[in-house]
């Protein structure tokens, strides 16, 4: 995963953590964060257009979750963040196999057995349980 995305992490844990519609303040964030305020503001534009943050303007302004820490899982920030979450090229795409053989190759089968299990098991962690 990539630096954005371990922010977008710490943002939402941030957030999670103080009462529900508090709103806080990007300096605030990347203080207590330890993010860099010019890469803050990129993520943050990325989770307010995925609808997992709300952004207030004005002199009171700042950011608070879209919605409740209960249904915000892993796998959404990640998705969010990075795509869909792919752990070889053939399982998004058999025409992506070299061989030709994705379906009936073992080494497929195998992957998209993790990848299913491991997806779940992102889906299954939310940021109210974290927090």
């Amino acid at each position: 995963m990539n630096q954005a995305t371990d922010y977008a992490f710490r943002v939402i844990m941030h957030l999670a953590g103080v009462s529900e519609g508090t709103i806080v303040n990007s300096q605030n964030i990347a203080e207590k964060q330890n993010i860099p305020i010019g890469f803050l503001q990129k993520v943050m534009s990325a989770l307010t257009k995925g609808e997992v943050v709300k952004s207030y303007r004005g002199i009171d302004g700042g950011f608070t979750l879209a919605k409740s820490a209960v249904d915000i899982s892993l796998l959404d920030i990640i998705t969010l963040m990075e795509g869909p979450v792919d752990l070889q090229r053939c399982l998004k795409d058999n025409n992506n196999c070299s061989k030709g053989c994705a379906p009936q190759c073992p080494v497929h089968a195998a992957l998209a057995v993790i990848q299913s299990d491991f997806t779940q098991a992102l889906g299954k962690v939310k940021f109210a349980q974290l927090a």
